[in-house]
């Protein structure tokens, strides 16, 4: 076990990972078509200006893309008191009678959610809030109150035998980012969602993915390059600023990964050729390869991978990506699984050595953020290089910004 990695983490001084953004560089609407965007490629320190339309020119024919297929829900609802305070309720985590996000949005007649509640101040614990909707032609009475105040555990429930999900669309509004600074438009709801997007649940895009067109698609098959899905529930805590003076400070959030045995079977079909389409699926495949490792040592079948949980073990102790894959398909087999739900907090940042990823197709993100950290784990200290080529450039940032198409640094 190495002896030394707690040490070279500490090391890590976040305000290393900041980089100048002005504020008319963040990209504040899509381009119209999604695929027209910039696509910077890096790969071995060489760096390239091209369009996404050309992504499929720099992909090896044996690739495998791998898409986060969570769909963005309108998570973020306003509720008037009598007294004339508005109160803003930001759906994040199920609590009751699940925490399992894809059936939590199924439930018919009440449920308790984690929340960010603006204007808490004026939202008492003995408060209930109450609106009106119209959901599938039906008049719902939906009511809020709390479900325990310290945690912001919130229970809604309503009058109507409707599935959550029916009102959850009618109530709310797509949560943008804050760093656009602009209300949610009608035009949201379509383009701060990817085109493959399926599994309701998550309140922020995997943003990778909305350059992403038919178009894009028909071309990577043509070349006989694979995709596979995978579901991670984006949170609010993608957003989270890195406060702490030391990456292994800082509180990592945690999220909801959902894995088929089809997928598994893709990845073990060619564990050299994958390359996941944003930091949420980046992260989702790593995490599972350290699920293999948990079930390879017997450690435990839990799905839960802690965020400092890779570095401690030097590379003689741990299975290679087939056999930790193999664990895992075993499993799933052993207990008829069709697929596999689980936690991840993992922290990549410098340092962490890559199990199943060789690259990464991502957008341009905020300074000094845990997924600046990411992208400098992937490509060294060519990050900055990177990010002053799509300064120079005139690339546009965040979000709704343009592309890049990484090669991980060997």
């Amino acid at each position: 076990m190495e002896n030394n990695w707690l040490e070279r983490a500490e090391s890590i001084r976040i305000e290393s990972f900041n980089y100048d953004l002005p504020d008319e560089r963040i990209a504040r609407y899509p381009l119209d078509p999604r695929d027209s965007s910039k696509l910077l490629v890096y790969n071995q320190g060489n760096i390239q200006h091209q369009k996404f339309t050309d992504l499929v020119e720099n992909l090896p024919e044996n690739t495998l893309l791998v898409f986060n297929d969570t769909k963005v829900i309108p998570a973020r609802a306003y509720f008037q008191k009598e007294t004339g305070a508005t109160i803003e309720i930001l759906l994040l985590h199920p609590e009751l009678p699940t925490r399992i996000i894809n059936d939590a949005m199924l439930v018919r007649d009440f449920c308790v959610w984690e929340c960010m509640i603006g204007n808490k101040k004026r939202f008492k614990l003995t408060d209930t809030l109450s609106t009106d909707l119209m959901v599938n032609g039906l008049s719902v009475k939906l009511r809020v109150a709390y479900h325990d105040y310290e945690k912001n555990h919130v229970r809604l429930w309503w009058d109507q035998d409707i599935e959550f999900l029916d009102i959850v669309q009618a109530l709310g509004e797509i949560p943008l980012p804050p760093y656009l600074k602009r209300d949610t438009e009608e035009g949201d709801k379509q383009t701060y969602q990817t085109v493959y997007a399926r599994q309701n649940g998550a309140v922020a895009a995997p943003t990778a993915g909305l350059h992403f067109t038919e178009n894009v698609f028909s071309n990577l098959a043509k070349k006989g390059i694979r995709r596979s899905f995978l579901t991670l529930h984006v949170g609010a805590g993608t957003f989270q600023p890195i406060k702490a003076n030391s990456v292994t400070e800082h509180k990592m959030h945690s999220e909801q990964v959902v894995y088929s045995r089809q997928l598994i079977d893709e990845l073990l079909k060619n564990t050299e050729s994958i390359v996941p389409v944003g930091t949420t699926s980046l992260r989702s495949l790593e995490s599972l390869y350290w699920y293999g490792v948990k079930l390879f040592r017997a450690e435990t079948t839990v799905f839960n991978i802690e965020k400092l949980y890779p570095y401690p073990f030097s590379p003689d102790e741990l299975p290679t990506a087939h056999e930790s894959l193999t664990a895992i398909a075993n499993y799933m087999d052993s207990e008829k699984l069709d697929e596999i739900v689980g936690e991840t907090e993992i922290f990549i940042f410098p340092g962490y050595k890559f199990r199943l990823c060789k690259g990464l197709i991502t957008n341009y993100h905020q300074p000094g953020s845990t997924l600046i950290l990411l992208v400098a784990a992937l490509v060294g200290e060519d990050w900055q290089r990177i990010y002053k080529e799509a300064m120079d450039n005139g690339y546009r940032f965040l979000s709704y910004g343009d592309s890049s198409l990484l090669w991980r640094g060997e």
